[in-house]
């Protein structure tokens, strides 16, 4: 491995630790998005992760404040735009007819896409109004 990919790696670690320290599961692999994907009982929040700023300014800092909801889904994974590209492309291809998005925010319930919020609902917006968002979300599916 180059030193110029272990310092981007290293940098961007806090970006994954922010979803990983508050439940997420990282899909690092298609694989990984497969096996998750295949559950079709209950519901699974999927972020799809981003270096940018709004990123980093309000999508994370929604979801966080969106899990302190009293309902919640069952699952919350999360794969990273740009760093974990096949895992990435493969759970795009479970977000049937969306153009790809990130930060984006993607709830199924029962194997069936329930609601989105694409970078065009969260960027230019505030952390406070995207979770209202995603808890909105969660409260009628979870």
């Amino acid at each position: 491995m180059s030193l110029e990919l272990d310092f981007y790696q290293m940098m961007v670690q806090p970006m994954r630790d922010e979803l990983t320290q508050i439940g997420f599961r990282e899909l690092r692999s298609p694989e990984a998005v497969d096996e998750v994907m295949a559950e079709k009982t209950g519901t699974t929040f999927v972020v799809v992760n981003s270096v940018c700023g709004c990123a980093g300014g309000i999508a994370r800092p929604a979801v966080a404040m969106a899990l302190e909801n009293d309902k919640k889904p069952d699952r919350l994974v999360t794969v990273f735009a740009g760093q974990d590209k096949d895992a990435t492309i493969r759970a795009r291809e479970y977000f049937e007819g969306l153009p790809p998005s990130s930060p984006s925010m993607f709830l199924f319930k029962d194997g069936k896409l329930v609601g989105v919020l694409h970078r065009s609902n969260i960027e230019g917006s505030d952390a406070f109004t995207v979770s209202e968002h995603v808890k909105d979300l969660f409260n009628e599916y979870c």
